[in-house]
């Protein structure tokens, strides 16, 4: 099995609710300890979720989002106001519906010229660095593709060998797109760093990365080499390849 934690649930729900109950720990923890929580959102539907319970009164009210700063972990190349937009999801699911300050809500703005670095600008002039000088978030989520990739790190593509910059651009040619995404040197500094994963459809490749031994080629996410907290939040459907896995 991995070196780093994987926490099974019944479903999609318990999952979400163990995540946000994390999520609100270690914002107390992070606003208590520098006064300001840094958090990178995911896209997808898992991470949906989790916002989702976190916009209900269970959770809502029990965050100071007066200092929260939500981020995203990467973005499509279109306006705030598309379908696909990581954004458009976060507000939808959440922002929309909790006390944060719209000024504490940094968009990547991917549909502009330079996005990448005016959004790099904005991470490194307002979030704490690491002893290596790189930003370090106090909680990045992922999702998980079944390719193996999480935000926009998808396998043979060149930002995985990125290590200059904390944001790039990257073209993924198997969906003829460009994003905007986080590099794997910020992923690898943040205290902590969650990864959602549900449905059976993600099921051989949870198990491919969290039992067997290292790949010739590894999967994007195999190559995160976390400076801090590393889990796995699976549902049943998602952990059901894996031995011995109990919710």
């Amino acid at each position: 099995m991995s070196q780093y934690p994987a926490h099974i649930y019944n479903n999609v729900d318990a999952l979400s609710r163990a995540a946000a109950q994390r999520w609100m720990e270690l914002a107390d923890q992070a606003i208590k300890a520098g006064g300001q929580f840094h958090v990178a959102l995911s896209g997808g539907t898992t991470p949906r979720s989790l916002y989702e319970r976190l916009a209900t009164p269970e959770f809502a009210g029990r965050v100071d989002w007066q200092h929260v700063h939500v981020w995203f972990g990467d973005e499509r190349t279109v306006p705030a106001d598309h379908p696909d937009s990581n954004y458009r999801m976060a507000c939808e699911a959440l922002l929309n519906h909790v006390p944060i300050p719209p000024a504490q809500v940094h968009r990547i703005e991917a549909e502009k010229d330079g996005a990448a670095p005016a959004y790099e600008a904005l991470i490194v002039g307002a979030i704490p660095r690491s002893a290596a000088g790189v930003a370090q978030f106090d909680l990045i989520l992922l999702g998980l593709g079944p390719d193996g990739h999480v935000a926009s790190l998808f396998p043979g593509t060149a930002i995985l060998q990125e290590r200059t910059h904390q944001v790039a651009a990257v073209h993924v040619d198997k969906l003829n797109t460009w994003r905007i995404s986080l590099t794997l040197p910020v992923i690898d500094s943040a205290r902590h760093t969650i990864v959602l994963v549900a449905g059976a459809g993600k099921a051989e490749i949870v198990r491919q990365i969290l039992t067997e031994g290292p790949r010739p080629v590894p999967y994007p996410v195999q190559m995160i080499r976390p400076g801090g907290t590393f889990d796995w939040y699976l549902d049943a459907a998602a952990a059901q390849a894996l031995p011995e896995a109990q919710p």
